[in-house]
């Protein structure tokens, strides 16, 4: 099991980071608090003070089309947003 699957970079999570030292990331659906703290202290170098997780579930999306309705579901999918220890980072950009 892939515990961290990608880092979220929107708007909220940037000030979130910039104010409060944290991060968030999706991460698998079956994926505890510990295994998260593990997975992202042993791929990034640094301490977690804190991880608070939420499960989002997915909107239901309906769109005309020439051949009528067509109704779907967007995916859903697990937060974790992580607390890091005063003065440490995570660079997302040095690895490009």
């Amino acid at each position: 099991m892939e515990i961290l699957k990608q880092p979220l970079l929107t708007e909220k999570v940037t000030q979130l980071t910039e104010k409060l030292n944290r991060y968030a990331f999706k991460v698998d659906h079956r994926a505890n608090k510990i295994q998260i703290k593990s997975a992202i202290e042993a791929m990034y170098g640094v301490n977690v003070t804190a991880v608070n997780t939420m499960k989002y579930v997915g909107k239901l999306k309906t769109r005309n089309t020439k051949a009528g309705a067509v109704s779907g579901r967007a995916a859903t999918y697990k937060k974790a947003i992580i607390t890091l220890k005063d003065g440490e980072v995570i660079d997302f950009y040095s690895n490009i």
